[in-house]
C-alpha cells in the first residue's frame, strides 16, 4: 500500500511540475530569447548605419586611391613629353612653320621644324581631341591625353632693353626660343577631380643664329 501510494504521489507532483505553475518556467525563458518589435527595429537601424558607414569609406578609400594613381600618370607622361620636345626643340636648324588656329572655344596649334637630319619634325596640338602628338617621318606619336590647354610662343634671340625678358616675335627666321605651356587633367568616377599644374618651359633653338 505504501508503495503505490508513494508513486501516485510522484505521479501527481510531475504533473504538477510540468503542468502546473513550474510548467510555465520554460516558456518564459523561451519567450526571453526573442527580440521584441521596438528591439527588431533598433537593430536593423544600428546595421543600416554600419553597412552605411562601411560603404562610404570604401567610396572614399577608392577615390583617393584612384586620383592619386591619376597624378601618377599626369606627371610621368608630363616629364616624359617635356623631355623629348626640349631635346627635339634644341636640336632642330630652324622653326619653318607657325600656325595657330582658332574656332570658337576650340583652339589648335602646329609647330613644324627643319630637323637636324634634314627632315621635318612637328608638333600639333588640338583642344577638340585634347592631344598634343609629335610628327616625324611620317608616324604620329600622342605625347599627352586629357590636355584641355596648350599655348606656345615664339622669342627672338635680344632681350627687351633694361630687362631679361625675350622681344617677342612672329617670325619664324627670328624665332630663337619657344614657350610652351599646357594643363593636362584626368576624372574619377565621371567627375573632374584633379589636374596637374601648369606645365611650362622655355626652350632655346641652339642652332638658329
Amino acid at each position: 500500500m505504501n508503495v503505490r501510494l508513494n508513486q501516485r504521489k510522484a505521479a501527481a507532483s510531475g504533473f504538477a511540475f510540468f503542468g502546473g505553475r513550474g510548467g510555465s518556467r520554460p516558456n518564459a525563458a523561451m519567450n526571453c530569447l526573442a527580440f521584441t518589435l521596438p528591439e527588431l527595429m533598433v537593430s536593423i537601424g544600428i546595421s543600416c548605419l554600419v553597412f552605411a558607414a562601411i560603404a562610404v569609406l570604401s567610396l572614399y578609400t577608392g577615390r583617393t586611391v584612384a586620383s592619386l594613381a591619376n597624378y601618377v600618370e599626369l606627371d610621368q607622361d608630363s616629364r616624359n613629353t617635356l623631355d623629348v620636345m626640349t631635346r627635339d626643340i634644341r636640336q632642330v636648324q630652324q622653326l619653318t612653320n607657325f600656325v595657330k588656329t582658332v574656332s570658337g572655344t576650340n583652339m589648335s596649334y602646329r609647330l613644324d621644324f627643319y630637323d637636324s637630319d634634314n627632315t621635318v619634325l612637328s608638333y600639333s596640338y588640338s583642344s577638340t581631341n585634347q592631344t598634343l602628338t609629335r610628327i616625324k617621318g611620317g608616324g604620329s606619336q600622342v605625347m599627352l591625353h586629357g590636355c584641355v590647354a596648350c599655348v606656345f610662343n615664339m622669342w627672338q634671340r635680344n632681350t627687351v632693353p633694361g630687362t631679361f625678358d625675350l622681344v617677342p616675335t612672329t617670325n619664324t627666321d627670328l624665332c630663337k626660343a619657344i614657350d610652351v605651356t599646357w594643363v593636362c587633367t584626368r576624372t574619377v568616377l565621371g567627375s573632374l577631380v584633379n589636374s596637374e599644374s601648369v606645365q611650362t618651359a622655355r626652350i632655346i633653338i641652339r642652332k638658329q643664329h
